[in-house]
């Protein structure tokens, strides 16, 4: 009876999941799931974190037609994420991220593939591990493997050593997960090359292409005599760094019409009548507020931008349910105004269902570090649509980018964009340019959109091992950083920073001026734990330095204590390294908590 049921189980388990393979008839490549034709349909997915409303995202992407999303990395997450897609129907290309060989578009961290033996056996047991983890469920569709290693890379030797970690990892997925196919990620062409030569463990070239080059990508298979499928793994209008046009040094965003039409048209005359290609996953279902946000997502503070009504066109041929306010005209005047000027706008907007609607304005500034280029911030305006608008320019010095807001009442969104050239004397002078942030300025608060990451690890680091999501131990909220030194001796530092993995060579940080105090709740596993905790840790030998550095000493007990330092007199203008610990093994290994750090 216990080896009937235990086969029942395994015959159970192999009906779940999702087999997938491809075949080719003719010269028309098709995914299979389950031995059914797959055509993607695809979005990249960007609410990960937002676990308590999945399942009404997954409802509202099967609204819009959408059958799988796509991930860029596992998660604590990525258990439930699976389960809720599931439920909906919906498959997943489950990503395993890759770090890059410098810093990109992605992101600003840098790693070494030629040198670091270790941190290259980290990502192959991660890849392993995350297979091993997710293979037999039932939501998953392929593996997704790095994304845009190689446009992040310097020379042809790195791009070697990637090649071979990333075929390493691929025929061992094949040898443990024979039920899903392994898709690659590159921009453009960039990987085909590399993967031809190096890679054959591929099964899906997966390819992030923006705007009309996605009609070419047949192409670029084809004079390659590359006799295997691909799925385009990012796509919507074209894309910042394609586009020549500029106003005042700024590049011209395209109009939200243009950004409809490339969605509608791109899949109907770029992408669905390709034989090679599966399918594809338009970049981005999301909402945010920052520069790409407008450019690409779905939502832009939550309401809902061309990109959302043009993916359900296009997957479905249905048209909008209600329109986005069409933006005729916004202009502003052609000449350089001092800041906190107040200066017309012209503005035209219709709505075909004579919606009321909202108007509001924003800016962004395209200099300084990544996370200042990203900011849009608030603009303040008086006016109404009727009589006409005003706009305060802001504290900046240069070319601005201004946003025009319309919002109706079906919580739709246009925007249009301009730029403006504006004159200050003290933003001139700033030696960093680096966000200005809103006080209270928590860096740690239940690690919720951290600012700062935990990788600048010092001394008997091995020995270290750091939680920012310790759910165990808390002063407040539902979490707080564990800080557990496994060795009895040496010394030991970590510190949170901004860039990741940096140590100074690349601008990063916060404008943190006018806050007079540093706080933190800290106590340890038991009394007599020391430590030295404060801010700032980058000297001024590097290009990049934190403006001001200061830290106690303090002496921690089993119960939580808060700790504050003034800082009223440091010049707060760049601080990069927004807590900084140092301490001791004390005869015994020792755990430190550590809670609501905040600038005030």
């Amino acid at each position: 009876m216990k080896l009937f049921s235990s086969v029942l189980l395994v015959l159970l388990v192999h009906s779940l999941i999702a087999q997938t393979t491809i075949n080719k008839t003719k010269d028309q490549w098709h995914l299979m799931v389950n031995g059914e034709k797959f055509y993607v349909k695809g979005a990249t997915f960007g609410y990960v974190d937002d676990i308590d409303n999945y399942d009404t995202y997954f409802k509202d992407l099967k609204f819009l037609g959408v059958n799988t999303i796509r991930t860029w990395a596992t998660g604590e997450n990525t258990k439930q994420l699976l389960d809720a897609a599931e439920v909906n129907g919906i498959k997943v290309m489950m990503g395993i991220w890759m770090r890059h060989g410098r810093p990109g578009m992605e992101d600003d961290d840098s790693f070494n593939y030629l040198e670091d033996k270790e941190g290259m056996e980290a990502m192959y047991i991660n890849a392993i591990e995350k297979v091993k983890s997710y293979k037999d469920h039932p939501a998953v569709l392929t593996w997704g493997i790095g994304n845009e290693v190689y446009l992040n890379m310097a020379t042809d030797e790195e791009k070697i050593a990637y090649s071979k970690l990333l075929e390493r990892i691929c025929s061992k997925i094949k040898s443990i997960d024979p039920n899903h196919l392994i898709v690659s990620v590159e921009a453009w062409n960039f990987g085909l090359d590399w993967w031809e030569k190096y890679v054959p463990s591929i099964d899906i070239y997966g390819l992030n292409c923006y705007g009309a080059g996605a009609n070419y990508l047949q192409d670029e298979l084809d004079k390659r005599d590359i006799n295997k499928p691909y799925i385009i793994t990012e796509f919507g209008v074209t894309g910042e760094w394609d586009i020549k046009d500029k106003k005042n040094g700024i590049t011209i965003e395209p109009s939200d019409t243009e950004k409809y039409e490339a969605i509608t048209g791109g899949y109907r005359d770029w992408i669905s009548n390709k034989p090679s290609c599966l399918g594809v996953y338009m970049f981005h279902y999301n909402s945010g507020n920052q520069f790409m946000a407008p450019w690409l997502f779905t939502h832009v503070n939550n309401s809902k931008r061309p990109q959302y009504w043009a993916i359900r066109e296009a997957y479905t041929d249905n048209k909008p349910t209600n329109n986005i306010p069409y933006i005729k005209a916004f202009q502003l005047p052609n000449d350089t105004f001092k800041s906190e000027t107040w200066i017309p706008v012209t503005l035209e907007v219709e709505d075909i269902e004579n919606d009321q609607l909202e108007v509001s304005f924003s800016y962004n500034q395209r200099t300084g570090s990544r996370k200042r280029r990203d900011q849009i911030n608030a603009l303040s305006h008086r006016g109404n649509l009727k009589d006409g608008f005003e706009i305060k320019l802001p504290q900046e010095d240069g070319a601005i980018k201004v946003y025009a807001n319309v919002n109706d009442s079906f919580n739709n969104m246009g925007i249009a964009s301009t730029s403006i050239l504006v004159e200050d004397e003290k933003a001139r002078a700033k030696q960093f340019k680096v966000p200005k942030v809103s006080l209270p300025f928590y860096v740690y608060e239940d690690n919720e959109e951290p600012p700062y990451f935990a990788s600048g690890y010092m001394g008997n680091y091995k020995d270290l091992e750091v939680d920012v999501n310790y759910k165990r131990e808390k002063h407040s909220g539902t979490s707080s950083i564990r800080i557990h030194y496994k060795a009895i001796s040496s010394w030991y530092g970590i510190a949170f920073v901004d860039p990741a993995n940096d140590w100074g060579e690349i601008l990063g940080g916060y404008d943190i001026s006018g806050a007079k105090t540093f706080s933190f709740w800290a106590k340890s596993d038991f009394s007599g734990v020391s430590a030295k905790i404060g801010f700032g840790l980058i000297d001024k030998d590097k290009p990049f330095p934190d403006t001001s550095k200061t830290s106690i000493n303090v002496d921690l007990t089993s119960e939580w204590k808060k700790f504050t330092i003034k800082i009223k007199k440091l010049d707060l203008s760049c601080i990069r390294s927004g807590l900084v610990l140092f301490s001791n093994g004390y005869g015994s290994s020792h755990k430190i908590y550590i809670d609501d750090v905040v600038f005030e």
